[in-house]
């Protein structure tokens, strides 16, 4: 029986390192795509050697508008089907909107919101045909609320975690389920790039997680199907606690969490 293969974007690190090595341990083949072509052989080279898979690599900035397009005919011209996609790749940056440079956002936009999209709709069509599928998009426990000094993130999380609750229903019936990891504060790569280190959110708010529980739980709850996964109880409560908050209020939080000490 031929092996099923999962995608995973941002391989290279955090979240999405971990994600692969769970598909690697049940036996799964990998796509595994981020920027930095020697990490991804060293994973690739790993994980093939441990658990007796076969690990493919492209490395590829999906910042680039023609990336999912060249991702997916690369794909094709090597007949390797894709079972599971998981569309980690991401990033967000700190700061004041009218501050940070619009290429930056852009870019942002281009990698959160775009590729993931372009993505989905490449890959979706066979699996629907193929009457099997798992597509889990990370979004963020950001998706819920307005997010100051880092607002283009957040509404990128929020495009995620709405498009993925859509396709869900959508797509009831036809084997293949869209799932929307919302992580909190993360112990990842992320928050050096975005430049977080030194905010409430991460150095007080005690609600950072680390990167392998977090893809735990989103692992799992995607193998079920479940559409929307919120790792980490004081998550949840938070993420439930908005809906009755007035949204002012959550953001004037989100400000004075988003800021240094």
């Amino acid at each position: 029986m031929t092996k099923r293969t999962a995608l995973i974007t941002g391989a290279s690190g955090g979240i999405g390192y971990e994600l692969a090595e769970l598909f690697a341990k049940d036996g799964y083949n990998l796509v595994l795509v981020a920027r930095s072509t020697d990490t991804l052989k060293a994973i690739a080279e790993d994980f093939q050697s441990k658990y007796h898979i076969v690990a493919h690599i492209v490395p590829m900035n999906l910042s680039s508008a023609d990336s999912p397009n060249e991702l997916f005919h690369y794909l094709e011209r090597n007949n390797i089907t894709v079972d599971f996609l998981v569309n980690n790749a991401g990033f967000g940056m700190l700061g004041k909107f009218n501050e940070i440079e619009l290429q930056d956002e852009l870019d942002m936009i281009q990698l959160n919101i775009t590729a993931l999209t372009h993505l989905t709709k490449l890959f979706l069509k066979g699996m629907v045909a193929r009457k099997f599928g798992r597509i889990m998009n990370v979004a963020s426990t950001a998706s819920f609320q307005p997010g100051p000094l880092m607002a283009v993130y957040y509404a990128s999380k929020s495009y995620v975690l709405f498009l993925s609750e859509a396709l869900a229903i959508e797509l009831k019936g036809t084997g293949v389920t869209v799932s929307a990891l919302c992580p909190g504060p993360t112990n990842t790569g992320f928050q050096s790039r975005a430049q977080m280190e030194k905010t409430k959110l991460f150095s007080d708010s005690g609600l950072v997680m680390n990167a392998k529980k977090v893809a735990a739980i989103g692992y799992k709850g995607m193998l079920k199907g479940k559409t929307v996964i919120i790792p980490g109880l004081a998550n949840k409560i938070l993420a439930q606690s908005i809906r009755f908050s007035p949204r002012k209020l959550s953001a004037e939080i989100v400000r004075f969490l988003q800021e240094s000490k």
